[in-house]
């Protein structure tokens, strides 16, 4: 038996066992939309197989897209919990880092958004519509404030949950 066909049958392809079950996401469409096509209720624009901010074509066809379901149906993709004696010292530095991001990330994503920020006595939770926007908040909290940050899945439904504390 020569080495290469040996090894192959001593170790496996890959180390890293990849999931076979693809992950179901209701608010992921299974066929593209047709172009175009707009959102009725933000006005993003699908065209070149993605969503953008862009003017409406007189005959474009209406839809909701998944992030105004998600919106509505108060699903979110992404959670960021935050908590700590930092947090509630530097609240307002940390939002605004926060909607920094978001701004920025929404004006070429309009997929990704804050759905709501709820503010309790031991933190304070931002659900978001999609979960790279869950994550660039995550690290970029963990950038500008150190602290110690957990990501994670949520729930089956692929939500993923960012956890921060300082």
């Amino acid at each position: 038996m020569k080495s290469r066909q040996r090894s192959e049958t001593v170790r496996p392809a890959r180390w890293d066992k990849l999931d076979s079950n693809p992950i179901h996401d209701n608010y992921r469409p299974t066929a593209k939309f047709h172009e175009p096509t707009a959102c009725e209720v933000c006005g993003a624009v699908y065209v070149n197989g993605r969503w953008s901010w862009a003017a409406v074509p007189d005959d474009a066809d209406q839809v909701t897209c998944p992030a105004c379901r998600r919106i509505h149906d108060q699903m979110p993709a992404g959670q960021v919990e935050l908590s700590g004696t930092f947090l509630h010292e530097h609240q307002e530095e940390i939002m605004a880092l926060i909607r920094h991001h978001e701004a920025k990330m929404k004006s070429e994503h309009p997929m990704e958004r804050i759905m709501a920020v709820t503010t309790r006595e031991d933190g304070v939770t931002v659900t978001t519509t999609g979960s790279h926007l869950a994550r660039d908040i995550g690290e970029a909290l963990k950038r500008a404030f150190q602290g110690h940050m957990e990501m994670g899945s949520a729930t089956a439904e692929s939500m993923l949950r960012v956890i921060w504390s300082r």
